[in-house]
């Protein structure tokens, strides 16, 4: 898991991740991200395990995450986050995670931990509307 800094000083924990770059593959881009996130290397990846999509009418975005679940993986954490979000990773064991996870915004909780628990065949969708343009105090609805 990383601890990413937001803007107005608020942190959250999440898998790595990030934006693909022009011309990257999903997988290109998720290996990059996850070396600059967290410094390791990864050797093949299995998946989309699940998909998540939120859309915030309010605030003008869509969010779209494809999720792949890392088959083996080389080397030591270290961060090399060149956007300055990233600020901490480490391993999180399992039966940690639901306290960490606690407060974080709903598209992210409840799909990890569904997948976690076995709760989620590959390939699922999530989907969410978001409503509003305070982030604390945000409506989610799942569809």
């Amino acid at each position: 898991m990383v601890q990413n800094q937001r803007r107005g000083g608020r942190t959250d924990w999440s898998t790595p991740g990030g934006v693909i770059d022009e011309g990257e593959t999903v997988l290109e881009g998720l290996t990059r991200e996850v070396k600059e996130e967290t410094g390791l290397v990864i050797d093949g990846w299995t998946g989309p395990v699940y998909t998540v999509s939120a859309e915030a009418h309010d605030m003008n975005w869509l969010l779209r995450v494809e999720v792949h679940l890392a088959s083996d993986h080389d080397g030591a954490i270290n961060i090399d986050d060149p956007d300055g979000i990233v600020i901490a990773a480490e391993w999180i064991p399992r039966t940690e995670l639901t306290q960490l996870l606690a407060g974080q915004q709903l598209w992210l909780r409840e799909p990890l931990l569904d997948y976690l628990e076995g709760k989620v065949q590959e390939g699922y969708e999530y989907r969410y509307r978001i409503d509003g343009v305070d982030l604390d105090d945000l409506r989610v609805q799942r569809l």
